[in-house]
């Protein structure tokens, strides 16, 4: 469907992100997420069990610090954790540990999007439906060290919560603190979504404009991109015929491609906050490992560090860089091989890397740099064609042997010797009149249909400049 250009949506996000921590937040029993049997990391703690104290995880609050660090956001110096009171099947305490006044991080920006806050909390169980007439619980992740990112309001379209998601989803990924696995459920998206008027003073007098939207859940950017669509449309069209949009929380169907309500939006008061009585405030200052510049020395390299970094020191092509940052162990090897070969080649390096070696999608770690940089150099010297470094390179992935041993036994040694090729020449020369006589009466492609019969007869190995050159004196 056409989009309305009278109408502007506004969005802003919350992600949930599940932090990589050996523990969970409050208590001691493992934090996996691929544990597949249910209820086994739990314990009376994060299960809820009356009379039972939770313990803060260091690791936990130090991971959210980084984050914080790495989008220039403003750490609080003092922060507490709150108790937010809902009642649904997967919280097992009746409420959820989070933070509400005092977050960890406030501010900050990401892909040219203004952060709002940064805070931790602990994550709900598992519930799943799939069974019978009746829902079950999973408590496994139940306590996880969740993180929540929320966006200020300053997004106006899918294609820029797509892009957002994405760098932020890197981000904590190179930080080492979240693997972000969107099929895991370790990274959930919920989006909040209003649309008015772009030109108000001539709307509709009456109309209800800006009302917010939350959607709930969306475990896939694809999923994400698609929900926002149709709750745009959905939102301009009751506007359009003067209806009004109730401020509600709502699910995405996947199969159907719609939201769907699932209750009234609640507000803030409605959970009741109130400091959480059995958790000790911190004062960050006083605690050495949250220093900032102890936390700053041992931040990673972000994405966009990278790309900066990538496109000066090398000059390859902005897609190969983008490449890089999300293929992180191609790009090792790209980096590692670089240094091996003058900048004049890194360009030749890098489209053998992306097309050719990915596609064989090798244990990276055990490719052997100088290999590849030996590949490199054959090709440039002319030992070696394009057809022939590919089969080299397969090679040379399969088994590990050197691509000249390879290249010598397999005959990928590209030919140029005028005296080996003269007699190849003069034989396709003689076989193929008609392609000759088209030449000479100014078909430019016939002078290729000859070159490509050389490589034909030397089975890819011959150069084919000296081809050309022959071919030109011989005709």
């Amino acid at each position: 469907m056409a989009k309305d250009i009278n109408w502007k949506p506004t969005i802003g996000l919350e992600i949930h992100a599940e932090l990589k921590t050996k523990t969970k937040m409050f208590c001691s029993c493992k934090n996996d997420a691929d544990e597949k049997r249910p209820n086994i990391n739990v314990c009376p703690v994060c299960i809820g069990h009356p009379g039972t104290l939770p313990v803060i995880n260091k690791e936990a609050v130090r991971n959210v610090l980084k984050v914080g660090l790495s989008i220039g956001a403003k750490l609080a110096d003092f922060t507490e954790f709150d108790r937010k009171n809902y009642f649904y099947p997967d919280i097992p305490k009746g409420y959820q540990i989070s933070q509400y006044k005092h977050p960890l991080v406030s501010g900050g920006q990401l892909s040219g999007v203004s952060i709002t806050r940064v805070h931790l909390e602990e994550d709900t169980a598992r519930s799943s439906h799939e069974v019978g007439d009746h829902s079950l619980v999973d408590f496994n992740r139940a306590g996880v060290p969740l993180m929540e990112l929320v966006t200020e309001p300053v997004i106006h379209s899918s294609v820029e919560v797509v892009k957002f998601g994405e760098e932020l989803q890197l981000q904590l990924q190179y930080l080492g603190v979240a693997e972000a696995n969107m099929e895991k459920g370790e990274m959930r998206l919920e989006v909040n979504i209003s649309v008015q008027r772009s030109d108000l003073e001539k709307g509709p007098k009456g109309l209800t404009l800006g009302t917010k939207v939350e959607i709930k859940n969306l475990n896939s950017f694809r999923s994400a991109e698609r929900a926002i669509e149709f709750e745009i449309t959905r939102q301009v069209e009751i506007l359009k015929e003067g209806g009004k949009i109730s401020q509600e929380t709502r699910g995405w169907d996947d199969k159907k491609q719609v939201t769907f309500s699932q209750r009234s939006k609640e507000d803030s008061h409605d959970y009741r906050y109130f400091p959480d009585p059995d958790l000790p405030k911190l004062k960050i200052s006083e605690v050495p490992e949250f220093d900032a510049d102890v936390l700053r020395s041992e931040l990673r390299e972000t994405p966009k560090e990278k790309r900066e970094r990538f496109g000066s020191k090398y000059g390859i092509k902005e897609s190969d860089i983008n490449f890089y940052i999300t293929n992180i162990g191609l790009g090792d090897l790209f980096e590692e091989t670089a240094v091996l070969l003058d900048k004049s080649e890194l360009q030749l390096l890098s489209n053998y890397i992306v097309s050719d070696i990915a596609s064989l999608n090798p244990d990276v770690s055990m490719v052997k740099t100088e290999s590849v940089a030996t590949v490199v150099k054959m090709i440039v010297s002319g030992e070696l064609s394009s057809r022939g470094a590919k089969d080299v390179l397969k090679i040379m992935l399969e088994t590990g042997e050197e691509p000249k041993i390879i290249a010598e036994r397999e005959g990928l040694f590209q030919k140029s010797n005028e005296d080996d090729l003269i007699k190849i020449v003069n034989k396709i020369v003689s076989e193929n009149e008609a392609a000759v006589a088209e030449y000479k009466n100014g078909k430019l492609s016939a002078l290729q249909f000859l070159i490509g019969q050389g490589m034909k007869e030397t089975k890819g190995s011959a150069n084919p400049n000296v081809l050309k050159d022959l071919f030109l004196k011989v005709i």
